[in-house]
């Protein structure tokens, strides 16, 4: 096995369960439950890469993307903030919602070709044995971008006054009204937010990670472990970006397990065992399930919990939580 490959090929998967996560904890801090992730996904991945392919431009993709995970996350905050209709039951219909756009609107792109994200290095890191070999030489630049993005929305939440009023709204939100932070305002925005963010998430796919177009590009689960994700985080983008790179790199060395070579050259017994084959792509969700008890059970003894707002609908002049 290539230690350095598993590693580097699992960064570059995680960075799309990160940015994913990361949109999804910006929503739920607003005391939004958005569980339509899959289908702004793979809608996103549909705009992102059509676009690239009809104007030869990968940014143009990649706005694209944004865009269209965006609006469709407008859908939810309208039936959810406006309509104050449940939001489980409006996040699974807009998964549905998501996928069956992106089938109708993607059809014909199967086996076309598009503008990729380019790839860089990172000077003097990527000389570092090993570490640099594995984070910062050869990747799309959508990973650099992961890097950066966790400081930045963790700072922006816990150290800046429009992240102090994202906090209010999804902990108190009478509390936040009488303080003057429009309370739907907020939640619009940053339902709008995570939207565009899991948009750029698939288009990450499509155009970046395994460039293309198939129909059940993100159908595979990605959506739901970001959603998973945010709960096993504490809705902490550090803890996200933990789980999203373990995970991609279990599901790389799941994948490496299934050659017919293991460790030190042996030959793999297992190899063409059938049942063996689909009991290792289930073990990277197996594990995730695991890890979210562990966490769930670790935020428990800490009294950490979700925002106290999350999936309650806000009208003016009833009582704080």
């Amino acid at each position: 096995m290539n230690w350095i490959e598993i590693f580097r090929s699992g960064i570059s998967t995680g960075t799309v369960l990160l940015i994913a996560a990361i949109g999804e904890i910006i929503t739920e801090r607003s005391g939004i439950q958005n569980l339509g992730v899959e289908g702004m996904m793979l809608l996103g991945a549909m705009a992102g890469f059509k676009i690239a392919h009809q104007t030869g431009n990968v940014w143009l993709g990649l706005l694209a993307a944004i865009a269209a995970g965006g609006f469709l996350s407008l859908a939810h905050a309208v039936v959810t903030i406006h309509f104050q209709a449940d939001q489980t039951v409006s996040g699974l219909s807009l998964t549905f919602l998501g996928t069956g756009l992106a089938l109708v609107l993607g059809d014909g792109l199967t086996g076309k070709v598009s503008p990729v994200i380019p790839s860089a290095s990172i000077p003097l890191l990527s000389k570092i044995p090993f570490l640099g070999q594995v984070a910062f030489a050869n990747h799309n630049l959508l990973v650099y971008f992961g890097y950066l993005l966790v400081p930045l929305v963790w700072y922006y939440i816990n150290k800046t006054r429009p992240g102090l009023h994202l906090r209010s709204v999804g902990e108190n939100p009478a509390a936040a009204d009488t303080l003057g932070v429009n309370i739907y305002r907020t939640r619009y925005l940053y339902t709008f937010i995570g939207g565009c963010f899991s948009g750029l998430a698939g288009a990450a796919i499509s155009v970046a990670i395994a460039p293309g177009w198939y129909s059940n590009l993100t159908v595979n689960g990605q959506g739901w472990i970001a959603v998973a994700l945010v709960i096993f985080a504490h809705w902490n983008p550090w803890r996200a970006a933990i789980g999203g790179y373990l995970f991609g790199v279990l599901r790389r060395f799941t994948l490496d397990l299934q050659g017919p070579r293991l460790l030190f050259g042996l030959a793999n017994p297992f190899f063409h065992n059938t049942n063996l084959v689909f009991f290792l792509q289930m073990a990277p969700y197996i594990l995730t399930i695991i890890a979210l008890i562990w966490g769930s059970s670790a935020a428990r003894k800490k009294r950490i919990g979700s925002p106290a707002a999350l999936g309650v609908p806000y009208q003016r002049g009833e009582r704080g939580l």
